[in-house]
């Protein structure tokens, strides 16, 4: 469960490990929901940096469980973690690999990879620096995501129980009139691209004002 690109680099490892894989790509919940039951008993769900949310009829009919690879550390789950990690200023970053559970990045956690954040970086270039920890991440974990029907074991390391969300982005867009220089130019460098489709908004006199780059 992954962009088109990343089907293809990753099921070319994985076929690597184990060629008599069979993989099916998966993009869309719309493609998620017409998997057949006996298939998925003889299955293991992959997902990396995909924003499907996985049903839990789904995960409970997955014969080998399901992991998912996601673009942030433990203290950042959920939506849009790059963003929410420099806006709190944060000094590292990182990437988890989990098994999947119903709730959003809220599995056993199997493995992190962190690194520290480079001075003045923007959203796109930690992103950039988070997709290739990992990519890296998923090779050391290929062979036995492609060989070992066994479940794999958890570090037991811990969520943050603070969430990053769609919601939480849209309150730190929602400028406040009062709102000191320093604060304004820093929402404005981390969420001023529009990205998602949500932009900086100031209310006034009944008038909305988005900010346009």
């Amino acid at each position: 469960m992954a962009g088109a690109v990343e089907q293809f680099a990753l099921g070319t490892l994985l076929r690597e490990h184990n060629s008599n894989l069979s993989i099916h790509a998966v993009t869309n919940p719309q493609e998620l929901a017409v998997l057949e039951a006996a298939p998925l008993s003889r299955a293991r769900l992959i997902a990396f940096a995909s924003p499907v949310v996985v049903p839990a009829d789904v995960l409970a009919s997955l014969g080998y469980g399901a992991y998912n690879f996601h673009p942030g550390p433990p203290q950042y789950p959920g939506w849009a973690p790059s963003h929410f990690a420099l806006y709190e200023r944060a000094t590292e970053f990182g990437v988890t690999m989990h098994a999947m559970a119903e709730r959003v990045d809220t599995g056993p956690i199997i493995d992190v990879m962190l690194f520290s954040i480079p001075a003045d970086i923007g959203v796109l270039g930690l992103e950039g620096l988070a997709y290739a920890h990992l990519a890296r991440l998923f090779w050391q974990f290929a062979r036995r995501l492609a060989t070992d029907p066994t479940p794999l074991p958890a570090r037991g390391l811990k969520w943050n129980d603070k969430r990053c969300s769609r919601r939480a982005y849209r309150a730190i867009c929602d400028i406040p009139l009062d709102i000191s220089k320093d604060e304004f130019d820093r929402r404005m460098r981390i969420f001023g691209a529009s990205h998602f489709g949500i932009s900086p908004t100031i209310h006034l006199h009944g008038i909305e004002f988005r900010a346009v780059r």
